[in-house]
């Protein structure tokens, strides 16, 4: 690849991962931190591109769907930017490649940042400044907000300059082998994270009975025999769980919901998830889908079909 001709300054980097602090600001239902992150991006766009036309398109690279934690979005939004930095030199940098990066290194990172800063961090940082103010140290709350932003702040620069410093390593060859390794790479990775993110974000719950079956009188727990007080519970529990295994009812029921998992789990959120898609390639906006999918379960469930 051609010597660079632009390069983003120590300066507008920062820019950018000042920006980048408020990536939830127009946190939306429909592409979540998409303006946010392109609000991070526009220090670094307006340096690296000088026509209305090229900052448009840039624009609008980076308000497609985005979706991680807050903080470890950092690593994320450096590798864009050693990405747009080598495709405003002249490198063959495809749109789909800055797209497959984003969606491949969200997934995983945002099952990172979690634990890290919302279950440890905070809390040990919290538990230092509270046991400081519980005891009437003024220092406590001061404390609390200097050492958390002071890691947090420190953690999104240092993270998007390794991020940045990587991304620039993918374009370093001239024959672009790394580049086209990582675009593949990205995409599959990004198909895999979507795919197990249905399981999880898509929901539906058919309620239609289909079979009931009277047990056997020592297959169920039976409620007017249990002793008195919290001594019921505890027998309860542990004649349905943690003992016995008994049924909670004298009856099984089964619903239509019951039979679609034992034939293919999580099939019913599949076909939706692909009836979403296709609608998209139809070009319809996916505001009206939103309404559609709200609308028709409301119905579904007002005739007894969803739960």
């Amino acid at each position: 690849m051609a010597e660079k001709e632009i390069k983003l300054s120590k300066r507008t980097r920062w820019d950018v991962c000042w920006r980048s602090t408020f990536l939830q600001g127009s946190w939306n239902y429909e592409r979540m931190q998409n303006g946010g992150y392109a609000y991070a991006m526009m220090p670094a766009i307006k340096k690296l591109y000088k026509t209305k036309e090229d900052r448009a398109a840039a624009a609008k690279r980076h308000l497609e769907f985005f979706n991680t934690h807050p903080y470890v979005a950092s690593p994320i939004i450096g590798v864009t930017l050693a990405l747009e930095e080598d495709k405003a030199n002249g490198a063959e940098v495809p749109d789909a490649t800055m797209s497959g990066v984003k969606v491949g290194m969200m997934g995983p990172l945002a099952g990172v940042g979690d634990p890290i800063f919302w279950y440890t961090a905070r809390p040990i940082i919290a538990g230092l400044g509270a046991s400081l103010a519980i005891s009437g140290n003024i220092l406590g709350p001061i404390l609390f907000f200097v050492i958390w932003n002071v890691l947090r702040i420190a953690f999104m620069w240092y993270t998007q300059e390794f991020g940045y410093r990587a991304g620039t390593k993918i374009t370093d060859d001239s024959n672009g082998l790394s580049l086209q390794t990582v675009s593949r790479g990205a995409a599959m990775m990004g198909m895999f994270i979507l795919g197990t993110l249905i399981e999880r974000w898509v929901s539906i719950n058919f309620t239609p009975v289909v079979s009931k079956t009277k047990l056997q009188p020592d297959a169920y727990i039976h409620w007017d025999k249990l002793p008195g007080g919290a001594h019921a519970i505890q027998e309860a529990l542990t004649q349905w769980n943690m003992g016995k295994g008994l049924a909670l009812s004298s009856t099984k029921v089964v619903t239509l919901q019951d039979n679609l998992d034992q034939l293919i789990p999580g099939l019913a959120a599949l076909l939706l998830t692909f009836l979403c898609m296709w609608l998209l390639k139809k070009k319809v906006s996916p505001i009206w889908i939103i309404i559609g999918i709200f609308a028709a379960g409301i119905l579904l469930h007002v005739i007894g079909l969803l739960g």
